[in-house]
């Protein structure tokens, strides 16, 4: 029996491994494989470098960074800092967490400050209204007034309304206190011929002349209310039973220009003397003297009148007198116009 040729080393049979079956990897296939895992490390790091690194490199105690990543950690400190500057499509910078070395670093979210929720006051208040006149919206119109010498000189700006704007009579309103002694009715009930002369020559640029003569003359007959009724006040608001009316207009369209009761008190008003005192005059000052509220229920001032001295009218000295001879008044008032009388 002949022996069979020798067989080359490249047909060398492979020898079985202690796992049984599984043939063992000879030497040189061994070294492809680490050679390729190698390449594929490689790739990995420089896809890695590539990205936006999402955590600061680990630094050394003595503050160097390792040589093996000393390139790496350049590129993620340059893209750190130029993250921090970076503009968002609204063009506002993000400003960045202070955090300690080594820790993520993330955009921080700002906010906007709280602003706070400006005042509702009446339709006829604009943002272009003047500081004056919000400031009388705000403080005077509409409050509960009981002082005489307070009511006199409402019921004279009232008057003016024929030919002025309440802005513009605020805005001289100190000229008119000037020229009329402070609105004083025992002052004015006594100025003569030459002295109303005189204030007609000095308030011709402001009101006219008929306007001039009735807050004068009117001083005379306010004199004469006091003394029937012991004030002014008393008179004035016994035609509501010394109580403000509460109108409660949701819009300003709903105020109107008068009411039965501005004409009841405009009638005894002009029998007793007085001029220039019509049922939308007597009405202006109703509203501006508290008589009436008539701040729109939507405004913060409609409250505050309602609350702001309901009591007073208890510490003015009331006198009995007899009004079966006088007009009675009438307890139901009637909203029909759609004018404002706050113009």
């Amino acid at each position: 029996m002949s022996s069979s040729p020798a067989k080359t080393g490249s047909d060398t049979r492979k020898i079985l491994g202690p796992g049984g079956n599984r043939v063992r990897d000879s030497e040189e296939q061994k070294k492809k494989k680490k050679e390729g895992v190698k390449k594929t490390e490689l790739r990995s790091k420089k896809a890695a470098a590539s990205l936006t690194p999402k955590t600061i490199l680990p630094v050394r105690s003595n503050g160097s960074v390792d040589s093996s990543y000393s390139s790496d950690s350049s590129i993620a400190k340059d893209i750190n800092f130029s993250k921090r500057g970076v503009e968002r499509s609204t063009g506002v910078k993000k400003p960045a967490k202070v955090v300690p070395h080594g820790v993520e670093v993330e955009a921080v979210e700002t906010f906007s400050p709280v602003v706070p929720i400006p005042l509702r006051r009446c339709d006829w208040i604009t943002p272009n209204s003047e500081p004056l006149y919000i400031s009388f919206h705000d403080e005077e119109w509409g409050n509960p007034v009981y002082d005489d010498t307070k009511l006199y000189e409402l019921l004279a700006l009232s008057q003016v309304l024929a030919e002025m704007t309440w802005p513009a009579i605020l805005n001289k309103r100190r000229i008119f206190r000037k020229l009329f002694d402070n609105f004083d009715p025992s002052c004015l009930a006594n100025v003569n011929e030459k002295r109303l002369r005189s204030l007609r020559e000095n308030g011709n640029s402001l009101l006219s002349e008929p306007k001039i003569r009735a807050i004068v003359e009117n001083a005379k007959h306010f004199q004469k209310i006091q003394q029937e009724f012991g004030s002014f006040s008393n008179y004035f608001w016994r035609f509501v039973n010394h109580k403000p009316i509460k109108s409660g207009f949701r819009y300003a369209r709903q105020v109107p220009a008068k009411t039965p009761k501005s004409e009841l008190m405009s009638k005894d008003l002009m029998k007793r003397g007085f001029v220039c005192v019509g049922p939308t005059v007597v009405y202006s000052f109703m509203q501006v003297a508290g008589i009436f509220n008539d701040h729109l229920i939507t405004c913060f001032r409609y409250n505050e009148c309602n609350n702001n001295n309901i009591n007073k009218h208890s510490q003015t000295k009331l006198v009995k007198t007899d009004t079966q001879s006088r007009d009675p008044i009438e307890n139901n008032t009637h909203m029909s116009s759609d004018h404002l009388s706050l113009t």
